[in-house]
């Protein structure tokens, strides 16, 4: 295979990919620059003093940890002064974030969880950034309103991740399929590697946090013992959504989140890990669902709105489907 760079690839597919635009070209460039640079410091963890918590709890009640500030500052840096936004929506920040006036602005809104499993960098243990990208529908120019950014997750123009791990990989879409590209340190891009990526329609593996069934209602619980029962068909669970995902989607399966008693509409974050999820796995062949219907046909209440989350092998999730509609 001839070593395209994710640029080339979309230039390649310009006439396919109407999102390919000189302006979101551009966008995607600043987003694979930051990407890079969180994987430049992610690589010298436990060199650098980037390891542990620093005691403060964010927007979502969690524990933030050193290089969720690091990852974040990045990002909102690089994406503020890229050109193509209006505004930004990231999992640390508690409000909607505009584009400063100083800096030229564009039609694209990105939301994006800087880091995702943070924690797992003390036991390095593979994390990522998931992003979303939507195009606004206010006027040029005028300011953005929280309403343009609450869409559907099917109006995504583009999502995907950056998986850092024993290699650093970008998982992208913009519509056209799902393409994987592997940072060659050697010179310094993201080349193709795993083209028109498809999940499998049945799986081999289960992907859930079990210890608490517990707090989870009957539908969960009989979804869990559904696959519990299969042949062939075995637990892996890393505690990372983006680790999780990322082999449910080269190996098939499904990746579960159920709503607990504790947290009844969910725990994932729409906006920024369940819906840029979603895009990708149906562009490769699969589904995501709340358990109850399709997750891209969900209008998020507000900007940190959660849900449930059942997404992988298309005949994986709809068996749960079967399961909650009998609830």
């Amino acid at each position: 295979m001839a070593d395209i760079t994710v640029t080339e690839h979309l230039l390649l597919h310009q006439k396919r990919t109407p999102q390919a635009t000189g302006q979101f070209t551009g966008l995607l460039y600043d987003l694979i620059l930051s990407g890079k640079s969180i994987a430049r410091r992610i690589n010298r963890a436990g060199l650098l003093d980037i390891l542990g918590g620093t005691g403060e709890v964010n927007v979502q009640g969690e524990n933030v940890q050193k290089m969720d500030v690091i990852a974040n500052r990045i990002m909102l840096y690089r994406m503020e002064r890229c050109g193509a936004l209006c505004a930004m929506s990231s999992e640390e920040e508690a409000d909607l974030i505009r584009v400063a006036p100083e800096f030229p602005q564009g039609d694209y809104i990105l939301i994006f969880d800087p880091l995702d499993g943070s924690s797992n960098i003390d036991v390095n243990v593979n994390v990522g950034t998931i992003f979303s990208i939507l195009r606004r529908k206010g006027e040029h120019g005028s300011e953005v309103t929280l309403k343009e950014v609450l869409q559907p997750g099917c109006q995504q123009v583009a999502a995907g991740y950056i998986l850092y791990g024993p290699s650093t990989m970008l998982v992208l879409s913009t519509g056209q399929g799902v393409h994987g590209f592997t940072l060659d340190p050697g010179v310094g891009e993201f080349l193709l590697s795993h083209p028109n990526m498809r999940i499998p329609d049945v799986g081999r593996y289960y992907s859930v946090n079990d210890s608490y069934w517990r707090y989870w209602d009957g539908a969960a619980r009989e979804s869990l013992e559904f696959f519990r029962s299969r042949e062939n068909y075995s637990s892996r669970y890393v505690g990372a959504l983006v680790a999780d995902f990322h082999r449910t989607l080269l190996c098939g399966g499904i990746y579960m989140y159920p709503p607990e008693k504790r947290k009844p509409e969910g725990k994932l974050r729409m906006m920024c890990e369940a819906a840029p999820l979603a895009f990708l796995v149906e562009q490769a062949g699969g589904k995501a669902s709340d358990g109850y219907g399709r997750i891209l046909d969900r209008t998020p209440s507000h900007l940190h709105a959660r849900t449930p989350l059942f997404i992988g092998s298309s005949q994986d999730v709809e068996a749960v489907e079967k399961i909650y509609a009998k609830y």
